[in-house]
Order: structure tokens, then sequence, then C-alpha cells
């Protein structure tokens, strides 16, 4: 089995998603996105969600994935590009490795501009928390100093398996913006994790060592 074969095999994952065709690339430019912001990834276009291989026309996919990295994501994303044969037919790789300039956001057609992360085999907007860890994460690494508000919340995710958001705000009796904030510094220290269930995020204690 060639390696085209075998990372069709694989099906849609975490880092892979099949493409039969480009037709939209704000939409492709999500997937850009979300690859980007967590752990890298790949389009395989010209391969149908069945894992059939339909091939692709020529250089226009290339251009509308270039199209949707450059003209939809801010900052721009970068692709590599990879060609494959098989049964007499071209499948094209867009790779994205994990960015060090994340967060990564889509021009969506409202005019606002939404982060998105993976999970599984599907894209989903970040929120507040998860984009303020981003952005905290490309600087130096701040001391860590626990307070009332940060012995607050320890006390909190001790208590109970997890918290939200909001659970969190009210709880303790932060604004909103602090609240966000307070939680990804957490995260960045390596103190919480964070992982969503399809509705909401929630928040955890990571068992330290």
């Amino acid at each position: 089995m060639g390696q085209l074969l075998r990372k069709i095999a694989e099906g849609e994952h975490q880092h892979q998603d099949f493409k039969h065709q480009i037709s939209d690339s704000r939409k492709i430019a999500r997937t850009l996105s979300a690859f980007a912001n967590t752990e890298g990834g790949r389009l395989l276009i010209g391969v149908k969600d069945n894992g059939r291989i339909a091939g692709v026309r020529g250089l226009e996919e290339v251009h509308m994935v270039q199209g949707a990295a450059d003209l939809y994501c801010t900052p721009a994303v970068h692709v590599e590009f990879h060609f494959h044969e098989e049964e007499g037919k071209q499948v094209v790789e867009a790779l994205v490795q994990p960015s060090a300039e994340r967060p990564h956001f889509v021009k969506e057609t409202d005019g606002k501009t939404v982060a998105y992360f993976r999970l599984k085999d599907e894209n989903f907007p970040a929120n507040n928390v998860l984009v303020k860890f981003w952005q905290q994460h490309s600087k130096e690494p701040a001391t860590i100093a626990f307070k009332e508000r940060e012995k607050k919340l320890l006390q909190l995710l001790h208590d109970m398996p997890y918290i939200t958001l909001k659970r969190y705000a009210q709880t303790a009796r932060v604004k909103i913006g602090e609240a966000e904030n307070l939680l990804a510094t957490f995260i960045r220290w390596g103190v919480i994790g964070w992982r969503y269930n399809g509705k909401f995020f929630e928040y955890f204690l990571i068992e330290q060592d």
C-alpha cells in the first residue's frame, strides 16, 4: 500500500480532513485556522468523505487553498503542498504545521473574526479563554503568584470535577473578562486543563506529580 493510500485508510481525524473539491475558500480557511491553532494537520483534496479518490482539477484547488490561507486567515497560515497520483488521478495534500503565531483568525462574512480549534474530525470556534491562552503563550513565562483570586479558583477546582467560565465568574463574583484572563493564565501555567464537550468548555485541575 502506497503512502497516500495509507493516509486515506486512516479516515478523517484530529490531523486529517478529506475534501472532494474546494468550492468555498472561507470554509477551508476555518480548517486551516483549526489545524494551525491546534496540533497541525493535512487536507487531502480530491478524496471523498468515504475515502474514494476523485482527483482534482489541475492547480485550481491549490490556488483556492492558498487564497484561503492568505486572504481569509489573520495572520496568514503557512501551507505546504504535496502532490500524489493514484489510480491515474491526482490528489493534493495541503499540510499545516502547528503555528507559533496562533491564534489564527478567520474573517467571517459578518465582518467578525473567529479563531478555530480542531477536535477529532471537526472544527469549532474558540472561546475567549482559549484565544487569550494562545495570546499569552507567545509571551515570556510569567512568575506564578497566588493571591486571593487565584486561591479562590484553586479551591473551586478542588471542590468539583470541573467548572465553566460562567460558573466561576458567578461563584467568585468576578467580571467575565477577569475570569477569562485568569483561566487562560492557569492553562498557561499548566495548573488546569480544558476540554470541549460539544456545547461548552470545561476547566479542570491537572494532577501534579
